[in-house]
């Protein structure tokens, strides 16, 4: 299950407890599309805290969703993610140093305002 958090306008902001199944990560695809029209770019912030696994329609939606953005990973300057569960933060810690185009950090349970806070605080482009 996914559900949309209240955050800054240039944030996405999601609880993913559960499982999530293809209608969650469609809805979560749209309101991600939104903020990116309405911005350059847009930082995340999941709380991962309940997850446990995913569809594997919801996979292949994921896979199809970030090889066709992969150009544009740098309009998501910051990612955040709360939770406890070592193999994400492994993820995590595997995926900032081989991705510059993003900062990604992992907080833990009780830091949901630290955590936007920070993927809403990343520097303007510089022209």
């Amino acid at each position: 299950m996914m559900e949309l958090l209240s955050a800054p306008d240039q944030v996405l902001a999601c609880r993913v407890s559960g499982k999530l199944d293809a209608q969650d990560f469609d809805r979560m695809v749209e309101a991600l599309d939104a903020k990116l029209a309405a911005h350059e770019r847009v930082g995340v912030f999941a709380d991962m805290t309940g997850f446990e696994t995913m569809t594997a329609e919801a996979l292949m939606k994921d896979l199809r969703y970030n090889l066709t953005r992969i150009g544009q990973w740098s309009r998501f300057p910051r990612v955040a993610v709360v939770t406890e569960e070592p193999w994400l933060k492994a993820w995590m810690q595997i995926l900032d140093p081989i991705f510059p185009q993003f900062e990604a950090r992992v907080f833990k349970p009780g830091e949901t305002e630290a955590a936007i806070r920070w993927a809403a605080e990343f520097p303007p482009v510089r022209s």
